[in-house]
């Protein structure tokens, strides 16, 4: 390692990583901007409503006055440097928000202590839950009117477990934040509710339950000074064992130093939290290995956030887990036989790049014009870590389709090149050329999602398009099993076409995929020829059959045919599987599937008989309702998603717009009989 680069282990005791996440218009970008204030990064916070914020610095940003990109931000303060990524609240912006929990040691749950606990927040703790994060509850906002924080309280315990337990307490109506971990008896104001006396109390007695040493300690002598529980208390977060609560206000800057003091005195260190979850091998056999947070060692960082940025390219947002990385460093991405060279390392402060010569574990930082870099890559610098990778993260199944096409003749690759591009930087986005319709296919979470991507496309890329209205993505499948038989016979002047194919389906349990076996005997169909009835088959699962949607869930067994020594060629053996396939779905009971959606709705209690009575007759089967905040209920159902197009503006107009709501794949079922006949008819008369 060069002279002046050497890394130390004191450099990853004072890194801090923290993903401030949860529901929209909870606060985290002005939180944030709060937070680089205090500690001296910026010279004042920015402000949303005039796009001077760090964090929101994309254009289309500033124009929706909303988070859509998940962004790095770092500050110093205390010899603590703090790596911050702020995430959008956006149901449709997990693409975004979700890898960032891989990126960190804590993940910061932000709740709006006007609108209190709301379905993003629910699923982001759940998520980080899942993957093993420290947690930590802020309350933003509490100087807000008519909020009421020690219901808040009660309402997250009820929601998150006992063990979310307030780190500090809001006094003066929420003027002043007051400290309950350090400061053990109740000095100067009373806070707004219970009393620091008791609240330290609450936390000594959960943190020492980790530690049957300091239980007995506390028994005996009735108090530990806080600054010997530092060891139970990371392992009691590490375990999940307590979830703080902080209060804060980002608008009047109540309660940020004091956080500041939380992230640097009690958040961990990368040391000091759980491993990521690292892979080696594939499939059943695959198996955990720990990442050493070790400078020293060999190099294992990963990939969690792709860019395309304008001026400088393709970057790759990596977090390093292990080992030290430094320009000139010669890294392998994955598997790839052949390393690039990290020319520049850059640490990102918004849209600003300021390049630094190191990062060791706990650093998050960039590497830019690497093309062979994409999501959830894992780097290293060791061949015998070739087959190392991440624990997959559990995305949503983007759902809401939308036709696409360049509006210009002749762009049509450089739609494509740039759909590309912005797939590459989000998870949750998916392209489809549907064969049937000869039709690019855009799908994502949700309207927002779609109307972002369509205004990036012309307003950053200058890409004019047009667009059909969202196409649901169903499903064929069959019901029994049949048999299908063709023979392709052609005959021109020379040499003719000749193939005949035939084979059986079988439906297969749901989400089970496609089988293609092969049992064909003695020659019938010669074994070169195989591959073309395959082809076949296969290209009429994807064109469909009934309603022209991809044919899922079955078995194709090949089980006889015949051939000709002079006329049987490839493509009569592709036509030949292609017609046997039809005639065999058609005669085993085909269906066609659509996709059933979860779904959250966060509204007023007095909105909740209309809401439920909407769902109803949109084929909705509500499965329950849960209490929000005062008078809100979220109510859980499940419903087809092609009865759920622009919810929104319904939903505003049965709440007065006060109404939320989240949507996430559950699973496909069959159509009603009237619907599958609809969709069949609108495929007759396309297809004509």
């Amino acid at each position: 390692m060069q002279e002046g680069l050497v890394a130390t282990h004191r450099d990853i005791a004072s890194r801090r990583t923290v993903a401030l996440v949860g529901p929209s218009a909870a606060g985290k970008t002005s939180l944030a901007e709060a937070l680089l204030w205090k500690a001296g990064a910026v010279g004042a916070p920015g402000s949303v409503e005039r796009g001077t914020t760090v964090s929101d610095h994309d254009p289309l940003e500033k124009k929706a006055q909303r988070s859509l990109n998940a962004t790095l931000l770092h500050f110093t303060h205390r010899g603590i440097t703090t790596h911050l990524v702020d995430t959008p609240g956006a149901a449709d912006c997990l693409g975004q928000s979700l890898p960032a929990l891989e990126a960190v040691e804590t993940a910061a749950i932000v709740i709006n202590a006007a609108t209190g606990i709301e379905p993003m927040a629910v699923r982001m703790m759940e998520w980080a839950k899942q993957r093993e994060r420290d947690r930590i509850v802020i309350v933003n906002k509490i100087d807000g009117q008519g909020v009421n924080l020690q219901s808040l309280v009660q309402e997250i315990q009820a929601a998150f477990g006992r063990e979310c337990l307030p780190l500090n307490l809001p006094s003066q109506r929420g003027e002043r934040v007051l400290d309950c971990f350090w400061k053990m008896k109740d000095e100067g104001p009373p806070p707004d509710f219970s009393s620091v006396e008791q609240a330290h109390r609450a936390l000594v007695e959960q943190v020492v339950e980790v530690d049957a040493a300091f239980v007995e300690r506390y028994l005996n002598e009735g108090d530990v000074e806080p600054a010997e529980l530092h060891a139970p208390l990371e392992q009691a977060l590490r375990e999940g064992h307590l979830v703080p609560i902080c209060f804060v206000s980002s608008r009047t800057g109540a309660g940020v130093p004091e956080l500041l003091d939380v992230i640097e005195r009690l958040l961990p260190d990368p040391a000091e939290s759980n491993p990521p979850a690292f892979l080696e091998g594939e499939g059943e056999a695959a198996r955990p290995i720990q990442a050493a947070v070790d400078p020293d060692r060999h190099v294992l960082a990963h990939v969690f956030k792709i860019t395309q940025d304008p001026y400088v390219g393709k970057m790759g947002v990596i977090r390093v887990h292990q080992g030290t990385i430094t320009r000139d460093s010669q890294l392998y991405v994955g598997d790839g036989r052949r390393p690039f060279k990290v020319g520049h390392l850059f640490m990102l402060q918004g849209k600003e790049l300021r390049e630094v010569a190191k990062a060791v574990p706990g650093d998050v930082c960039a590497i830019a014009k690497v093309e062979e870099l994409h999501y959830d890559a894992v780097l290293h610098d060791a061949a015998e870590d070739a087959h190392i990778h991440l624990k997959p993260l559990e995305f949503p199944v983007p759902v809401h389709g939308l036709a696409i096409a360049p509006r210009r003749r002749g762009d049509e690759q450089r739609l494509h090149d740039i759909l590309q591009k912005l797939v590459s930087e989000d998870p949750c986005l998916r392209v489809d050329h549907v064969a049937s319709t000869n039709e690019t296919v855009v799908y994502g979470l949700g309207e927002l999602h779609l109307r972002t991507l369509l205004e990036r496309l012309t307003e950053v890329h200058n890409c004019q398009v047009e667009t059909r209205p969202p196409r649901i993505a169903y499903r064929e499948t069959i019901t029994a099993p049949a048999q299908g038989h063709h023979r392709h016979k052609k005959q021109t002047g020379g040499a003719g076409q000749f193939g005949e194919v035939f084979l059986r389906v079988e439906p297969l349990p749901r989400g089970a995929g496609f089988q293609f076996v092969d049992e064909v005997k003695g020659g019938a169909i010669p074994h070169n020829f195989m591959p073309a009835v395959e082809k076949g088959v296969r290209l009429a699962t994807e064109q469909g059959v009934v309603a022209g949607y991809p044919v899922v869930d079955l078995k194709v067994t090949v089980y006889d045919g015949k051939h000709h020594t002079v006329d049987s060629k490839e493509i009569a053996f592709v036509t030949a599987g292609r017609k046997a396939l039809v005639a065999a779905v058609q005669a085993a009971r085909p269906c066609v599937l659509e996709p059933i959606v979860d779904v959250e709705i966060a509204a007023p209690e007095q909105h909740m008989g209309d809401i439920t009575g909407d769902l109803a007759a949109r084929r909705g089967q509500v499965s329950g309702t849960q209490s929000a905040t005062a008078g809100a209920l979220t109510v859980l159902a499940q419903a087809p998603l092609s009865e759920l197009a622009s919810y929104q503006s319904r939903l505003n107009s049965l709440t007065g717009g006060q109404g939320r709501y989240t949507l996430a794949f559950s699973h496909y079922e069959p159509v009603p009989p009237a619907v599958q006949a609809e969709l069949a008819s609108q495929y007759k008369v396309r297809d004509e």
